[in-house]
């Protein structure tokens, strides 16, 4: 019989195995992964260090117990080097191993600026265990007894989570963007102003509308120039502008791809019996068939469960709803649904403070309906009250509640 076989051992590739050994007991399972395999939370490297979490102790399982738990072989260490859809082969430095059905869960790469200057290459970036490892090594290494100087490069969702956990575990926070405002490309200008000022208030400064254009050394420093002319002077400096869905692995097998790999409602690629989900994938919609690069918990979440179904024969399509981007900035936490871009030139936002503080702001398209919202503080009541709201128009009561 031959295996299942799993590229990626994060939370896309741990979620199918988890939910396929659920329903097949028996069929051989592999995971290739090219780290050491362990199994740990992504989503909590932005906010570690408030909590004095070393990198061991994220790791909550290792390759060793996870194989156990699933009954599965965990190639760890080992890399993809090329896969053959039509002899249904995946050859890494390892070995060449068959497969019945293959799942791309290898995630994305964090995306890299291109500065110039001598110190560039002292830019990090987090997008794993083993990068936070590092990044903790370098602020535990301070060079005096004042409080490590951080420079985050980006203030979207991952650079604000940073910056907040930075500041509350006492470090000097320093937040670059493009944009007018902090999260600008998710949140509504009521709640990015709210959170500037909430960040703001722990200590960590602004420079908007402007970029990072190099680093070089100081005398005891880092030196990061940016395009307005201002230079910020950083013990390190940590990049967050994004991710960029891993499609290497995808051109090899020649799969359809745009940002992300192409999948259908199923979840399988433009090749019979690959399947693909996570930071790696574009999902198509079951309503306009658009497709969407979807990296957050939730859509991970039911595609695994639906591919785990479809795996064992039971075609499933991955149902996606609408779920809040939980922003994990506490001094001022947010709930989420951003527009869809291509509405948000012909919407408005339209914003409520209520009679406890609580700001919601919703964003209704041209046709007064419903199809965006954020608020903060927040908790599940009004997270589904609002959730109820969407695709409604503003005169009913569903959407003005």
């Amino acid at each position: 019989m031959k295996p299942i076989i799993i590229i990626g051992a994060g939370l896309a590739g741990y979620t199918v195995a988890r939910e396929f050994r659920k329903l097949d007991k028996t069929t051989p399972l592999i995971m290739i992964t090219a780290d050491s395999g362990g199994f740990y939370s992504k989503p909590m490297l932005s906010n570690a260090f408030a909590h004095g979490k070393q990198a061991e102790q994220m790791i909550t399982h290792s390759a060793t117990q996870m194989a156990e738990q699933l009954n599965a072989t965990i190639q760890a260490n080992t890399h993809v080097t090329a896969i053959d859809a039509a002899a249904k082969t995946v050859t890494t430095d390892a070995g060449v191993f068959e497969y019945e059905k293959l799942v791309l869960a290898n995630g994305a790469q964090a995306i890299h600026l291109g500065l110039k200057g001598e110190a560039a290459d002292q830019v990090l970036s987090v997008n794993h265990v083993d990068d936070y490892a590092k990044f903790r090594a370098h602020i535990n290494a301070p060079k005096n007894a004042q409080p490590v100087r951080v420079t985050i490069l980006g203030a979207g969702l991952i650079g604000c989570e940073f910056a907040d956990d930075l500041a509350g575990a006492g470090h000097s926070v320093t937040l670059v963007d493009p944009s007018a405002r902090p999260l600008a490309a998710l949140a509504a200008p009521a709640l990015s102003a709210k959170l500037q000022t909430a960040l703001g208030a722990r200590g960590v400064t602004f420079h908007l509308n402007t970029v990072a254009e190099s680093v070089a050394h100081g005398d005891n420093d880092l030196q990061v120039s940016l395009a307005d002319g201002n230079t910020v002077a950083a013990d390190v400096v940590l990049s967050a502008v994004g991710l960029r869905p891993d499609l290497r692995l995808a051109h090899a097998a020649q799969l359809k791809t745009n940002r992300g790999i192409i999948i259908d409602t199923y979840g399988q690629t433009s090749a019979a019996d690959i399947y693909a989900l996570g930071d790696c994938a574009e999902y198509t919609s079951l309503t306009d068939g658009s497709t969407h690069t979807l990296p957050y918990i939730t859509p991970i979440m039911t595609a695994g469960r639906a591919i785990a179904k479809t795996l064992t024969g039971e075609k499933t399509v991955i149902d996606l709803k609408p779920s809040p981007v939980l922003i994990k900035t506490p001094s001022y936490p947010l709930a989420l649904i951003p527009p869809a871009p291509h509405i948000v030139a012909n919407g408005s936002w339209q914003d409520e403070t209520t009679e406890t503080g609580r700001c919601i702001s919703r964003f209704y398209d041209a046709n007064g309906v419903l199809a965006g919202f954020g608020v903060s503080p927040h908790d599940n009541a009004i997270r589904q009250e609002l959730l109820a709201g969407l695709g409604h128009p503003a005169s009913s009561p569903t959407a003005a509640s």
